[in-house]
């Protein structure tokens, strides 16, 4: 066990008694934390930083359902929008896309009724090809096929968009290269796994990568929400269109800490306002998915 896991450990359990009289507090009061993890790839080899393996995630699933509501993203806005959450809840989501993720742990999620949100970075599925990180690494993981994707939606997953080609958001300079990331590519993706596309999650996700242009843009699409990485917890009363994450590590203890309300990082993200960036909201204003820069799309009913 590394030297900094030793200390999250000691952590967490000489401060639980603490941490659980004050979860008591905040849920006495309806303003305990609303929590949305997100995972990226569940699989047992070719581990890596972004990477879980099913046993240690079925394990967390079960400690979820134990100790918090496990509930959707929409549950998780309802209690933001209503101003009072009586337990902590959390929310359950995936970024990119990725193949194996099929194999145990979205059969695991259906059959023990945990909902989910799959969010999808369009050009890898349609195109067929790894994530530019992963070949970094040496090793082309798989992604998942236009296929794969609408047997999840028949089976109730909600996909999400997660922009075309898993750009940094923030550094988008040209207004019609964000419209076909944001606006375009999600059309298209709701198209290809014949449901609407309700969320959108900023690729990397944090603060630098995020827009206010782009979540006007989503908001002008009719989208019920868009999802940031940074870290933090929502609460009861903040903006729900905002939907704050924190990654669900594969350090069990790191997630126990979150979940269990480390008061460290309560105030972290509250209040939190997107910045204009290169594109700026009055750049966006009234576009639609006619204005996006021109990009080659592969045939939505294409597995490659």
């Amino acid at each position: 066990m590394k030297i900094r896991e030793l200390a999250l450990h000691a952590y967490y359990y000489s401060s639980l008694p603490m941490r659980m009289r004050y979860r008591n507090r905040l849920e006495a009061e309806g303003q305990a934390p609303l929590c949305v993890l997100f995972y990226h790839r569940v699989a047992d080899t070719h581990p890596n930083g972004w990477s879980i393996g099913n046993r240690e995630f079925e394990r967390q699933m079960l400690w979820l359902k134990q100790h918090v509501d496990v509930v959707s993203l929409e549950e998780i806005q309802t209690r933001m929008r209503s101003g009072r959450n009586d337990r902590v809840a959390v929310a359950v989501t995936f970024d990119d896309g990725y193949a194996e993720n099929g194999q145990q742990a979205i059969p695991f999620l259906i059959e023990h009724e945990i909902p989910m949100t799959y969010f999808v970075a369009l050009d890898f599925v349609l195109h067929d090809r790894p994530f530019p990180h992963d070949v970094a690494e040496g090793q082309p993981l798989p992604v998942n096929t236009p296929e794969q994707l609408r047997q999840m939606a028949a089976s109730g997953i909600e996909i999400g968009a997660h922009t075309r080609t898993h750009c940094d958001v923030g550094a988008i300079q040209d207004p019609g290269t964000m419209v076909d990331e944001i606006v375009t590519a999600t059309e298209e993706l709701g198209k290809l796994v014949e449901q609407p596309i309700r969320y959108f999650a900023f690729p990397y996700g944090q603060k630098t990568n995020l827009s206010a242009a782009a979540v006007q843009l989503a908001k002008d699409q009719g989208l019920s929400g868009v999802c940031s990485a940074y870290g933090a917890y929502n609460f009861p009363g903040s903006d729900p269109f905002h939907i704050q994450r924190f990654h669900a590590d594969p350090e069990f203890i790191r997630l126990k800490n979150w979940v269990t309300i480390d008061r460290r990082k309560v105030g972290f993200g509250r209040g939190y306002k997107f910045a204009d960036t290169g594109v700026k909201v009055a750049d966006v204003v009234g576009r639609s998915a006619h204005d996006a820069a021109p990009v080659a799309v592969a045939s939505l009913g294409s597995e490659a």
